[in-house]
């Protein structure tokens, strides 16, 4: 009887074991143990359980390899439908979506949360007791394929969940998917045995789910993300970021790209931002999802008979040709970033013809294996510069060209480097002419100082005769300078100098946006308008300051801190105060409040507004909002439900107050 406790106490071990090791290496991706370590494990349990076969459970990391095939695929009613989203394609529907949801939430803050639509296999688990007890396609949306066999196979979905979970069942939702680099590897490996290709990872996904014999899923490289907690299980959170914590919490995979937007137009900038960073996924995404991240409001809101009222997918735009590649060139841009560019034979794209596509770096290179003389797919998706998205090799012939980065700047001829773990190449030379050219054309861009009548050919022949070695320079330049250049007349340089003059009295944030430091777009420019008074102030700001402050964090605090610390930069800043550019924010002419010069925290769930725009009210009343909580914090602000911040605050002794007694300061 010893003997088989002892028995059942190790078969249970190993199972515990093999589970933490799946989810270290399929889903958070930090394997602790060699392949062959982890095989030694599997070996034994696989032993043990032959030799007792009353001991093997469904659940158990064993079955996993694929049971007998199935006769066929019977159908199963979801508990909850499984609801289609509506569609967008466009900031302006976006916006119409907001309107939808705050007429029927009137006056209530409504906080987004964005994630990232995978292109793959709508799929609902049901857990029972802590078990995998079915797995169903989305099917009619009312009824799907009982896939439960082939869900077992993919290694990264628990099919035991740990702890208590409070209730006895748990459902929960997600998509298969296939990643772009398993899917190579598969059809690489159909096409050795002269079986045909899939065509794309989607495809590939839906049919391995179809399979009737599991043991040939297993073989299939699926990986899914979860995305919702359904029915009872999502009773203990209130918002869908919990419940995306919980389920991670719980083993399942998640998307490490889910995002909070305080507002409609974060969610669209966060839209707009994937449709260009898509491409550096390792799987296929169509689209971005909005959700409105409280529950409670979710319900509220209910549904159509086909669609959430709370939820919407903004669906990139796409529209792929085929065209050939007759040569590769290199771009050098503002930041001293080597660019390759195909030159294409000209095709006509979405209303235009087309005769250039990015090629971002060396790595994204070789992950297309595009070379001179390849037939091509790209996209154009509202950029000024499409994407090859696709080598054609079906239509390859002989060895056309490979293509490698120069070892020197094609418009300088300095040396190049790529920096040790990163991908792009730099030139860093400063006084590299294209760099130069670049950072005016962004300084005078519309979104910046916007001085419209600073073209790109104007630009060029200003930096080429030496009237400007940077944006300072502009404000320098006379009349007699500007007319003497190719096809500038007198009235044409009179425009110019008046559109620079107009220029100097752009708000602080539009200046901050122009002066080109990496990762400073419009927003970071606009926060960190509201959190100093002026340049000086920036300027004097140490890195740990600027890492402080709500939505900068340690990556743009570096930047930002790099760029300052720049001589060259120092004084190219100088020429601008000494023109009489505005250096100075609203924050440096706001009368004293109580809140003035005060670092702010923010910890909990907020009513009255949302967290966009309580910091927005604490800056214009002089305090600055920071992302946590230090011996450098004046004041925590606890809203519902408060988080460690709250803990921390009362450790060191800081001030706190609640919503209702911030309101009363700012008015």
């Amino acid at each position: 009887m010893g003997a088989k406790k002892n028995l059942r106490a190790r078969v249970t071990e190993l199972r515990e074991l093999i589970r933490l090791h799946d989810r270290k290496y399929y889903v958070d991706h930090v394997p602790e143990i060699s392949d062959g370590e982890y095989d030694a494990l599997m070996a034994e349990l696989v032993g043990l359980e032959r030799e007792h076969p009353e001991l093997v459970t469904p659940d158990s990391p064993t079955q996993r390899v694929g049971g007998a095939p199935t006769e066929g695929f019977r159908t199963v009613e979801h508990a909850v439908p499984m609801l289609s989203l509506d569609n967008t394609y466009s900031p302006e529907e976006l916006l119409a979506f907001d309107a939808g949801v705050r007429k029927r939430l009137p006056d209530e803050p409504v906080e987004y949360v964005v994630e990232p639509k995978l292109d793959g296999v709508s799929i609902s688990l049901r857990y029972v007791n802590g078990r995998l007890d079915v797995a169903v396609t989305r099917g009619d949306g009312t009824r799907g394929d009982d896939v439960t066999a082939n869900i077992r196979t993919i290694r990264s979905i628990p099919t035991s969940l740990p702890g208590r979970l409070g209730v006895t069942e748990m459902e929960v939702r997600g998509e298969v998917f296939m990643p772009r680099s398993g899917f190579e590897r598969l059809n690489r490996r159909r096409e050795s045995n002269e079986e045909p290709p899939f065509v794309n990872p989607r495809n590939a996904a839906a049919g391995s789910l179809k399979l009737r014999d599991p043991g040939e899923v297993a073989g299939r490289p699926l990986e899914a993300f979860f995305y919702q907690i359904v029915g009872g299980g999502a009773s203990r959170v209130a918002t869908h970021l919990e419940a995306i914590e919980r389920m991670r919490a719980m083993g399942f995979p998640v998307s490490p790209d889910i995002t909070l937007a305080p507002h409609v137009e974060a969610a669209v900038e966060k839209c707009l931002e994937w449709d260009d960073k898509r491409r550096g996924l390792d799987y296929d995404i169509d689209g971005m999802v909005v959700k409105v991240n409280s529950l409670e409001q979710q319900e509220r809101l209910g549904s159509t008979a086909k669609s959430p009222r709370w939820g919407i997918a903004y669906k990139f735009p796409a529209e792929a040709v085929r065209t050939v590649v007759s040569d590769i060139v290199v771009q050098v841009g503002r930041t001293g970033k080597l660019t390759p560019v195909a030159v294409l034979e000209p095709v006509f794209v979405s209303g235009s013809t087309v005769s250039r596509a990015t090629l971002h770096n060396q790595d994204e290179i070789e992950r297309l294996d595009v070379r001179v003389g390849d037939t091509v797919a790209i996209e154009k998706r509202g950029e000024v510069i499409p994407k090859v998205v696709e080598v054609v090799k079906s239509r390859r012939r002989g060895r056309p060209r490979r293509f490698r980065m120069p070892a020197t700047c094609p418009a300088c001829g300095e040396p190049v480097v790529r920096p040790s773990g990163e991908v792009d190449t730099r030139c860093e030379n400063v006084s590299c002419p294209e760099q130069v050219g670049g950072r005016i054309r962004h300084f005078a861009s519309r979104g910046a100082m916007d001085v419209r009548g600073l073209g790109s050919a104007l630009v060029r022949q200003l930096v080429s005769e030496g009237l400007v070695g940077d944006y300072g320079d502009l404000y320098a330049l006379k009349a007699p300078d500007v007319t003497a250049l190719p096809r500038m007349g007198e009235r044409s340089a009179e425009n110019l100098l008046a559109e620079l003059e107009e220029s100097k009295r752009r708000p602080f944030a539009r200046v901050l946006h122009g002066l080109g430091i990496r990762h400073v777009g419009a927003r970071v420019a606009q926060v960190l308008a509201q959190s100093f008074p002026g340049m000086r102030e920036l300027a004097s700001a140490s890195e740990g300051d600027l890492a402080d402050i709500e939505e900068i964090g340690p990556v743009i605090a570096a930047s930002i801190r790099s760029f300052l610390g720049s001589s060259r930069n120092a004084k190219a800043l100088r020429k601008l105060e000494e023109a009489g550019v505005n250096m100075r924010g609203d924050l440096g002419r706001r009368r004293k409040t109580a809140l003035a010069g005060l670092t702010v925290v923010l910890t909990g769930t907020l009513v009255r507004r949302t967290r966009h725009e309580v910091a927005a009210a604490i800056a214009e009343a002089g305090g600055r909002v920071s992302s946590s909580v230090s011996s450098k914090t004046d004041l925590v602000v606890v809203g519902k439900d408060p988080g460690s911040k709250h803990t921390k605050a009362l450790k060191l002794g800081i001030r706190t107050m609640n919503e209702a007694e911030l309101e009363r300061l700012l008015e």
